[in-house]
């Protein structure tokens, strides 16, 4: 039975010497498609035309993030090195291919190397021994032309991991940022150590309220080295800001362009680092959920809400906050709707901000959860006073709440928020401490 491949050489001579052997005789490999770049490469694997992908260990914009595509869509990774070549072992290693042969590698170590890469895929071997080989002599070829790699894996810990607080809400800037930077705070006032990062891909803002630095590396940095397979919890603290014993925050992109930096995959392993380096994780997610890029590219094109989307799926509870005013709670409604729409399936609380009496008659708070069980289901889990001359106060130093107005309305909310969460006993009501 045949077994057809895709390649993508990027002009390596391996590829034409390959096609030659082949088409001198019966061959069991067949070469479906030869691709020119890593997007097509990703765009043929999605039509299911192969079963693995040769790939040239040099080839342009390979990372992690293909190599993730190509495995989704069932298609295993095989990197073509450099004989001799360390530097070519590394590179895949770093993008997550676990198998390569050597460009001068013969087709019948090239093909078993394959049928290995495949079984391990389907999750029915994973190294030379357990594909079973037949001839102890093929198996010491295979020893010799085969790299096998994995990428550095962390010993297991005896610590429960971390969990990950994802803040959302829809469009019309309901207060997700002071929720999101505001709550981190009070978790890390209660005692917990806490990651505070800025992954909203439309413009975040949460350097500028804690009066840092945007432009220094933050999330971009760390996603690179995720797609390099170098972060570790060691890295991500280094990438960091330090700005209070128990918190550290992780800034966000300096200019909204950059958001095709911001790989889901790269995302997800950055979540996956955090929860071993700290026990509380909150996130200031964009507005946007749509998936619609398929709509205007013929290929797979990147998805620019991506991250948002990987976050909020990778989340233990999102945090779903909208304005408390009657065209807030329509577009909170309506954003509900869309994280059903969306699939996401973690955990989610909602929250209503900027609860004021003159935006609802009655009684507010009353109204506002009467209206919110009707319209959407659910009642809110917290319901956040407006204290704009608190916030204002906070703003212009580039301070949080606990530092500027520790005795203000809002943040007795978020204080109790935070104890929710983290199941800390709230503290008494009286005159509170920054």
């Amino acid at each position: 039975m045949s077994l057809p491949i895709i390649t993508a050489a990027d002009g390596a001579a391996w590829e034409a010497a390959l096609l030659a052997e082949l088409g001198t005789g019966p061959a069991r490999i067949t070469v479906a498609r030869r691709c020119v770049d890593v997007v097509e490469l990703v765009a043929v694997a999605a039509t299911g035309q192969a079963r693995a992908a040769l790939i040239d260990a040099q080839l342009r914009r390979l990372d992690a993030e293909v190599v993730e595509r190509l495995l989704a869509a069932g298609v295993a990774p095989v990197g073509v090195t450099a004989p001799g070549s360390n530097d070519d072992g590394e590179r895949l290693i770093e993008c997550g291919v676990r198998y390569s042969v050597p460009a001068d590698a013969p087709v019948s170590v090239l093909a078993t190397v394959l049928d290995t890469a495949i079984a391990d895929l389907a999750g029915t071997g994973s190294t030379a021994v357990r594909a079973g080989f037949a001839d102890p002599a093929q198996a010491s070829m295979i020893s010799h032309h085969q790299l096998l790699a994995t990428g550095p894996s962390m010993p297991p810990s005896s610590a429960q991991l971390g969990s990950v607080i994802a803040v959302w809400g829809p469009t019309g800037a309901p207060g997700r940022s002071v929720v999101a930077t505001n709550l981190a705070a009070e978790l890390a006032g209660l005692g917990k150590r806490t990651l505070l990062i800025d992954a909203d891909v439309y413009g975040g803002v949460v350097a500028s309220m804690f009066g840092l630095l945007d432009e220094s590396p933050g999330l971009v940095a760390a996603c690179r080295q995720a797609q390099r397979r170098r972060l570790d919890p060691g890295t991500l603290a280094s990438l960091c800001w330090q700005v209070s014993r128990e918190l550290r925050v992780l800034t966000g992109m300096s200019r909204a362009d950059r958001w095709p930096e911001l790989r889901p995959t790269a995302v997800e392993t950055v979540l996956e680092v955090s929860r071993e380096l700290v026990e509380f994780t909150v996130l200031d997610l964009g507005f946007g959920l749509e998936t619609d890029e398929e709509l205007s590219f013929d290929t797979v094109a990147p998805r620019r809400n991506g991250a948002t989307l990987a976050a909020l799926a990778a989340a233990d509870l999102v945090l779903v906050v909208g304005a408390a005013d009657p065209i807030g709670l329509q577009r909170l409604v309506r954003g509900l709707d869309e994280l059903r729409a969306a699939q996401i399936n973690s955990p989610t609380w909602v929250l209503l901000n900027r609860v004021r009496e003159a935006a609802v008659p009655g009684n507010t708070r009353s109204q506002l959860q009467d209206t919110l069980r009707r319209f959407a289901g659910r009642s809110a889990a917290a319901l956040l006073t407006h204290d704009l001359a608190a916030l204002d106060q906070a703003l212009i130093a580039g301070r949080m709440l606990a530092e500027s107005a520790p005795n203000s309305a809002l943040r007795r909310d978020i204080i109790d928020l935070a104890c929710s969460i983290s199941g800390v006993e709230a503290p008494r009501r009286g005159r509170l401490r920054g």
